[in-house]
């Protein structure tokens, strides 16, 4: 086993379409009996000033501009069934693509599909980060169909999103490779435990959380889109990518939000950004559960790791994108908090690659072992 996961109590690790394993905060054990792990029972909220709110205020004009401009139309935006056998067609046509799709998934391995299904179960729990997105004081959805640029934003990134799961479901259900029902009870139980990734209802912590959530599932997704392609399935291939490339236009979206209250609160967001850092980007799925695996995530983050889907070295990669794009180096005027955070942040990105190397010196004296996932009929896949 490749102990990506384990430097310390303060280091980091790697998880798919997302954040590293062990940089997840902690969670209630789970009991005797089968459940899900329970979120923190301590949680803060409401950290934001409530002046800071008029802030948020402010720039509705500036987010009408430059954030909703970055959603594509319904009538440009890829369909899921445009990837898919057309039930539409005469009977022999349609199964006669179900069996080419078939044939093609047949060449991927095991691996791949415990990679594959644990994107789609973070993508099908959208219902969690559409709520958490509107817990955030001052850009909420006060009525379910406010005209406020923040909130038409949430609905319409939802909506682009939404289809993301529908797809991945839809091609993994028809390949006959994987096992539905225990995907679907890892939805249930991951959306009925939902998600604590320490945003405390701040915006300021919540879009630089979204900031690196969204090119993270960029980075994942784009490597499983390789992945496929070197496997033959070039249909999977444009599946992958093209969600790739929601996600990277998403990204945009949120990393010019933080861009922009560096702007006009430097030290509110320099400090928002080293607060972030130091609890850790969490994936959204870090609490998965499929009612048989407790470690489920840490399983499913190892099969990522090992075949480069998703590594702590590609989150050292996006922080050090983030501070480059942030231009958090060369910030000036700060105040002596400000300057702290700064520094901590720039600083960062070196610390997590030292320790990486560590667990990597560390795994290679480690054998490898299998492990049984039930989404793909109890096989057991290396980790």
């Amino acid at each position: 086993m490749q102990q990506f996961l384990v430097f310390s109590a303060n280091t980091l690790a790697c998880s798919p379409s997302a954040f590293p394993a062990a940089l997840r905060r902690r969670v209630a054990p789970i009991s005797a009996i089968a459940a899900p792990p329970q979120p923190l029972r301590y949680q803060t909220t409401h950290s934001m000033p409530a002046e800071k709110v008029e802030i948020f205020k402010s720039l509705e004009s500036w987010a009408s501009s430059s954030v909703l401009p970055l959603l594509k139309p319904v009538e440009k935006c890829w369909q899921p069934n445009e990837f898919l056998p057309d039930p539409s067609r005469p009977s022999d046509e349609f199964f006669d693509e179900v069996r080419a799709l078939r044939e093609r998934t047949s060449q991927l391995p095991d691996d791949y599909f415990v990679v594959l299904v644990g994107d789609m179960i973070t993508e099908d729990a959208l219902p969690t980060y559409q709520t958490m997105i509107n817990t955030l004081d001052g850009v909420r959805d006060e009525t379910g169909a406010s005209q406020n640029p923040w909130a038409a934003w949430t609905r319409a990134w939802t909506a682009e999103e939404n289809r993301h799961g529908d797809l991945l479901r839809t091609y993994l259900y028809l390949s006959g490779r994987v096992d539905m029902t225990m995907i679907e009870k890892t939805v249930q139980y991951l959306l009925g435990v939902g998600m604590d990734p320490g945003t405390e209802n701040n915006p300021y912590l919540g879009f630089v959380y979204t900031s690196f959530q969204e090119r993270a599932t960029f980075v994942s997704h784009g490597n499983t889109a390789r992945l496929a392609k070197e496997g033959g399935d070039l249909v999977l291939a444009r599946i992958c990518g093209s969600i790739a490339a929601d996600e990277r236009r998403h990204e945009n979206a949120y990393a010019n939000i933080v861009e922009k209250l560096l702007e006009v609160d430097p030290n509110g967001a320099m400090l928002a950004i080293a607060d972030m850092m130091r609890k850790k980007i969490t994936m959204p799925a870090h609490l998965m559960y499929d009612g048989q695996d407790i470690n489920l995530f840490e399983h499913f983050s190892a099969v990522a790791q090992r075949l480069g889907v998703y590594t702590a070295h590609d989150y050292a990669d996006i922080l050090e994108f983030l501070i480059g794009r942030w231009k958090l180096e060369k910030m000036e005027g700060l105040n002596g908090d400000g300057r702290g955070a700064q520094d901590f942040v720039c600083r960062l990105p070196l610390r997590i690659r030292k320790l990486q190397e560590r667990a990597d010196e560390r795994a290679k004296k480690l054998a490898p072992r299998g492990v049984k996932f039930s989404w793909i009929f109890n096989r057991e896949v290396t980790i």
